[in-house]
């Protein structure tokens, strides 16, 4: 089976939560957030190693999360850079030289499911890359710097993306390469893959797959641990 490293970008700060630390590092039931996607990637037959990308002064609490599962498919703690963008690179030049495929996850996605990592590794494998996203429910409206509407957005074909993305390791490669060269920005991966040229399958994701940002994120986090215990 193809080599897969997956990368999972825990180097944010938790502006928007308000908390002053790295979120990923909060509890969320009887664990930190991030050990809850380090334990579906460690049960995953489909990852062959981990690269976790965080903040250079969380690298020692990162070390304690990742020796108290243990999770034995953690191969490096990389410190992140400025942007995700940035730490997204600093892990993609860790991955072991056998990947063929690169998988990227958000840290503060704590409920991936085995199920939907499945899936979208499967059809990246078939296209060369996979995001999982959810159709657009609501009415999508444009607006100006003073708040007033310009335009309603036509809702049908519009996805809101999540994590995991999967990629093939030289199309991924590629792209943050061009993106260097080009002073290419963006809040994703697949950005950059697309605009290298490469096509991105859509994959639907999980209304659960919640990024924990703001402090309402995490009560409803916190909701759905309750729920599930």
């Amino acid at each position: 089976m193809p080599f897969l490293s997956l990368i999972i970008a825990a180097a944010g700060q938790g502006r928007r939560l308000g908390t002053g630390s790295n979120k990923v590092f909060l509890p969320l039931g009887d664990k930190p957030i991030l050990a809850h996607t380090l334990a579906v990637a460690e049960a995953s037959p489909l990852v062959d190693e981990v690269i976790v990308v965080t903040r250079p002064e969380d690298i020692p609490l990162c070390h304690q999360v990742v020796t108290g599962g243990p999770y034995r498919k953690v191969r490096q703690i990389v410190t992140g850079g400025r942007e995700r963008q940035d730490s997204i690179a600093a892990g993609l030049k860790a991955v072991a030289p056998a990947a063929e495929w690169v998988a990227v996850h958000d840290g503060a996605r704590p409920f991936l499911s085995p199920a939907l990592l499945e899936r979208v590794i499967t059809a990246a494998r078939d296209t060369g890359a996979a995001i999982a996203a959810l159709p657009v429910k609501e009415t999508i409206k444009r607006g100006n710097t003073e708040d007033l509407v310009t335009a309603t957005l036509e809702r049908r074909g519009l996805w809101a993306v999540q994590t995991p993305q999967v990629f093939r390791r030289d199309w991924l490669a590629a792209a943050y390469r061009e993106a260097e060269i080009n002073g290419w920005q963006a809040t994703d991966d697949a950005a950059l893959v697309e605009r290298a040229g490469y096509p991105v399958k859509l994959v639907p994701g999980e209304e659960v797959n919640i990024k924990i940002t703001t402090p309402g994120d995490l009560i409803l986090a916190r909701a759905i641990m309750a729920g599930d215990s």
